[in-house]
């Protein structure tokens, strides 16, 4: 969403028309995460599985570093994204920490912090 003089959120990546397109392929690929024989068929050949659904070299990058920050700025909707984490074990909370730029046991904190 844009700010009063239109210009967007500084830091945050909007996930709009254009970023749908964008990560088609990617967002496909993360639900069918959905499906247990898909996750292992993705584990067993990770660029393979990438490229059954067309990724990118952006995007493939970053499934490779697990860089969910790059996955949103390459059309990556953060609810298929989650799909894509927790093949690996991360949670909310571990992507948050990213997000932020913070590590996981401070961002934790943070939100404790934050609830008083």
């Amino acid at each position: 969403m844009p700010t009063p003089n239109n210009d967007p959120i500084p830091g945050t990546t909007m996930f709009d028309g254009a970023m749908a397109m964008k990560g088609y392929g990617l967002n496909k690929m993360c639900y069918s995460f959905n499906r247990a024989d898909c996750r292992d068929e993705f584990l067993a050949d990770e660029m393979a599985y990438c490229d059954k659904f067309g990724l990118t070299a952006a995007q493939k990058d970053a499934i490779t570093r697990r860089h969910v920050l790059d996955l949103i700025a390459n059309g990556g909707n953060i609810y298929y994204l989650a799909k894509f984490a927790g093949i690996f074990g991360l949670n909310v909370q571990d992507v948050g920490a990213q997000q932020s730029g913070m590590d996981l046991e401070d961002f934790k904190q943070m939100l404790v912090d934050h609830g008083k």
